[in-house]
């Protein structure tokens, strides 16, 4: 096993469009294991493949939940409805986050890791790091499309808002 370095705002492979997976192989699956390594190994919950220098349309997710490491190869959106704002940060973006407004529901078309096509509906905290991930193989970064910074200053603040007083206790 082996976690990659993972690229940071200003590398140019940030910037390129991936190409589509073609060869669903021991390569892929050893792939797949070094992008989940390094996923958690810097606590993230979503990690695409140019985001360490890999120029294919490969995402993997984990949102700690019962479902474990997903692998979405050659993901695409085919569906999206309704719309909402939320905060994001990036492990390409270090120290930052940003508002950014993303359609709600996406549904998404992808190959598993033997070459088996999947359709997914997917809904909150997914159908964002979806989005998130597949901007990536697009040289799209939530900067670009963020409405505002989000300072930490901030969010502490919107959850200090966000607690009930003593008064309301």
């Amino acid at each position: 096993m082996s976690r990659k370095k993972i690229l940071h705002i200003g590398d140019p492979l940030l910037r390129a469009v991936s190409h589509p997976v073609k060869k669903f192989d021991l390569r892929l699956a050893m792939i797949v294991r070094d992008m989940g390594e390094t996923m958690y190994g810097a606590d993230g919950i979503g990690l695409a493949a140019p985001q360490i220098g890999l120029m294919r349309r490969l995402i993997v997710i984990d949102l700690y939940d019962e479902e474990g490491l997903r692998v979405f190869v050659n993901p695409d959106i085919i569906k999206a409805e309704g719309e909402v704002s939320l905060t994001e940060g990036c492990l390409s973006v270090p120290g930052r986050r940003g508002c950014v407004t993303r359609p709600e529901l996406v549904t998404v078309r992808y190959q598993d890791i033997k070459g088996n096509v999947h359709e997914l509906s997917a809904e909150g905290l997914l159908a964002r790091a979806l989005q998130h991930e597949i901007d990536h193989l697009n040289g799209v970064l939530y900067v670009d499309l963020m409405d505002y910074e989000v300072f930490e200053e901030e969010e502490e603040e919107e959850e200090e808002e966000a607690l009930p007083q003593a008064s309301e206790a």
